[in-house]
Formats: structure tokens, sequence, C-alpha cells
């Protein structure tokens, strides 16, 4: 399957894009100004780490954004059980 050329996809996604990034500017801002600080919550900071990845020029973002908000797998996870 050929890929379809970066401005083709420019095109077809640019408006989604910007329409995201500023909700999540306003999310941000929003978190700014509520009282109290959430600096220090976890949350906040993969937010951040994740803001950083987006703005670099290594390949697989969207897998590495994935992975600063998923758990490290646990071998001693329960297996789920299926339904008859």
């Amino acid at each position: 399957m050929t890929p379809m050329p970066a401005k083709k996809v420019l095109d077809a996604y640019f408006l989604d894009a910007r329409s995201r990034l500023l909700d999540l500017a306003a999310a941000m801002d929003r978190i700014d100004r509520g009282a109290g600080d959430a600096a220090g919550d976890p949350r906040v900071g993969r937010i951040r780490e994740a803001l950083a990845v987006l703005a670099g020029t290594e390949p697989d973002r969207a897998a590495r954004v994935q992975q600063i908000f998923s758990l490290a797998y646990d071998p001693t996870w329960p297996r789920p059980i299926p339904k008859n």
C-alpha cells in the first residue's frame, strides 16, 4: 500500500489537528487558571511529556504517546474468564 502524499495528508487533516490542539490548549489554560496547584499531578506531567513527543521529529509519535499513557505490562495480571 502506497502512503498518501504528505501535502494531501496535510490538506485532509490540518483542520482536525488544529481543532484538537486548540482543545488541548484550552484544557491546559483551564488547569492553569483553576484554584490550587496541579503542577505536581502526574497526569499533567504525562500531558507535557506527550506534547514534547509531538513537538519532536522522531518517527512513531502516536505509539510513543500511547506508551506515555499506558501501564507497563504485568505478567501477573489475571486472565479474563470467557463468558459461556
